[in-house]
């Protein structure tokens, strides 16, 4: 008998299955109803503040009965938020008693509802990941939501359990794969293996310590701690991948490009003092006044928004670098696991017949520092919350490693995922014409460089046409600062316009595909760049798409569907040869007889 079945055997049975009820623990109900309790207090206090004070600045109360009256009002008010906390709690204790699970013989069993009821079944051979996440709160007092995923495709909801210790979660988790294992093998030999025996290069950094102090302490009933596995290969980061992973997040490349404004703007301030207005000492004074004191209005407020881009950026590292302590990654079994963060903790896995593709995604701070962000992606699933909202799973799959040198990707997938060693490196590269194209298309259809001085010309002339006709003297005086300004904005469109170039030829040269008899490998270049590799047989559907344009200089785009994400990913390659193109599409076709030593290349749908 496993030793989950022994410690369940105290547990009261469910006269309708005979199965032992496995109750979350008690801090659901004083937990789960101090969050509620804090945001009606929270409320209440606002609103019975600011009619107080509206009272008291009205002058309405200026006897002692108008102030009897508006104590007995705040009286019955308290009266009625301490029954409405009451009733709070009660309904918390009645729906704790409510809330149960149940491992059955071939399925798991999940009880929610006092009035309307609600069970979910999940047969184990369907669960693909089990997953974990505790609030700071929930951290303190030892106690997680734990998230089941199925194979129920991009629509499924996953199902969430509520306030188990994390000794629970763990034994949960550990039972749940065995089960499957079970179910999937069909005879009693499919065991959890025990052990610890890791490979690979230990890394840590100074926030791996507190993290490890949490896990020793764990919190009031975390219980202790479960050995789900042995673990083959695992890794963290260092302390410069954690700092670089948080200087170089999504809000660096905002604080450059208001930088550059900043720039942009002090120019156009110190070239509006040097235009020519008024031939006379005294205009020519004023002029200059006016545009020192316009030059210094634009300085003072890029100065400003730089420097609250700055403050953002720095508490957005910390806030990264904080959620990303105690990263670690490892190896176990079948399965991938990935757990971080400082303070709101995150537990995640996958197996790994459930990974659907490996990116690796270079943004333009990290390809200049010549690094990169590694992902998997998986099916996703919604997670439905404790009170019935929907919480949907990152975009960007599983993260496996958020920062590394990309000369130690080949490392890293070799140790936490060796299935996809064989990934096609021959690459096919984009057609000259396609160099051509790929400029218009950024540069002018697309090019926001293009069609800012568009619009800026569009609305110089207007002005020019204007001052002209009416003979408006005020306007008159305005117009040179006014083409003094466009010409900054030509300037700075001249800029996008370069930088768009620069993309599409980087665009052009790194844009490949590439595929062998079990993968397909597919790079978007640029200033950014992303290279996705997958399986064969984790392809939905591919085709091809071809315009006019296209038609005449012959070349198509390529698209191709996995089951990633939440509603599938669906990637693109445009202006690819149209021999080349036909050739995927005939690769892309079912095979008959296949050697079954691949079992990536199999199931393979096209439409």
């Amino acid at each position: 008998m496993r030793g989950w079945e022994k410690k369940a055997q105290s547990q009261p049975c469910d006269p309708e299955s005979g199965l032992e009820k496995h109750y979350v623990h008690h801090s659901y109900v004083w937990l789960g109803s101090l969050r509620i309790v804090a945001v009606i207090l929270f409320t209440v206090v606002v609103s019975m503040g600011s009619s107080l004070i509206g009272l008291f600045l009205d002058g309405t109360m200026e006897s002692p009965e108008d102030a009897r009256i508006a104590l007995i009002i705040m009286a019955l008010c308290a009266l009625g938020v301490l029954l409405l906390l009451i009733g709070i709690v009660v309904y918390q204790i009645v729906s704790y008693k409510h809330l149960w699970y149940e491992l059955g013989e071939s399925e798991f069993n999940f009880y929610k509802g006092i009035l309307s009821k609600k069970r979910v079944h999940i047969p184990y051979q369907r669960i693909q990941s089990v997953d974990q996440r505790m609030s700071l709160l929930q951290r303190i007092f030892g106690v997680c939501s734990v998230s089941i995923d199925t194979a129920g495709g991009s629509a499924n909801k996953a199902t969430l359990i509520p306030y188990l210790t994390k000794q629970d979660a763990e034994l949960l988790r550990r039972e749940l794969f065995a089960r499957k294992h079970y179910a999937l093998a069909g005879n009693d030999s499919a065991g959890v293996p025990q052990g610890r025996q890791v490979q690979g290069v230990q890394m840590g950094n100074v926030l791996d310590a507190p993290a490890g102090l949490w896990d020793e302490v764990g919190g009031v009933f975390a219980g202790q701690a479960v050995d789900t596995g042995a673990v083959s290969y695992e890794y963290g980061l260092t302390n410069k991948e954690l700092l670089l992973t948080g200087l170089s997040n999504g809000t660096t490349l905002a604080l450059i490009m208001l930088g550059v404004l900043g720039v942009v703007s002090q120019f156009a301030g110190n070239l509006i003092s040097f235009v020519p207005v008024s031939a006379d000492a005294v205009g020519h004074m004023i002029a200059a006044g006016s545009a020192w004191a316009v030059g210094t209005v634009v300085a003072a407020g890029a100065g400003m928004l730089f420097g609250a881009a700055l403050l953002i950026w720095a508490l957005s590292a910390l806030g990264t670098c904080v959620s990303y302590g105690g990263f670690k990654a490892r190896r176990r079994g079948n399965r991938i696991e990935v757990e971080h963060g400082l303070l709101q903790h995150q537990f995640q896995g996958v197996d790994v017949d459930r990974v659907q593709s490996i990116t690796i995604r270079q943004s333009l701070v990290r390809r200049a520092l010549g690094c990169c962000e590694i992902s998997l992606g998986k099916v996703e699933t919604v997670s439905a919350g404790d009170d019935g909202s929907t919480q949907a799973s990152l975009a960007q799959g599983l993260v496996v490693h958020p920062f590394v040198k990309t000369d130690r990707v080949p490392e890293i997938l070799a140790g936490i995922i060796p299935e996809y060693a064989d990934v096609p490196h021959e690459a096919i590269s984009l057609p000259r014409v396609a160099l051509r194209r790929g400029i218009i298309r950024r540069c002018i259809l697309q090019g926001f460089g293009f069609w800012f001085a568009v619009i800026v010309a569009i609305v110089q002339i207007m002005l020019n046409i204007a001052a002209s006709m009416s003979g408006d003297a005020d306007l008159a005086f305005a117009l040179p600062y006014i083409n003094g300004v466009a010409t900054v904005c030509y300037i700075f469109a001249v800029l996008l316009l370069v930088v768009d170039a620069v993309g599409a030829v980087l665009w052009f040269r790194e844009s490949s595909f590439a595929y062998n008899r079990g993968f397909m490998q597919l790079t978007l270049g640029g200033l950014s760049r992303e290279t996705t590799s997958f399986a064969r047989g984790k392809i939905q559907f591919g085709y091809t798409r071809v315009n006019p344009f296209q038609k005449r200089a012959g070349t198509r785009t390529v698209y191709v569907r996995t089951a990633a994400g939440v509603g599938g990913t669906t990637m693109r390659l445009i202006d690819v040869a149209e021999s080349d193109a036909v050739a995927w599409l005939e690769w892309l076709k079912p095979r008959v007889g296949r050697n079954s030593e691949n079992p990536a290349s199999d199931h393979v749908f096209l439409a």
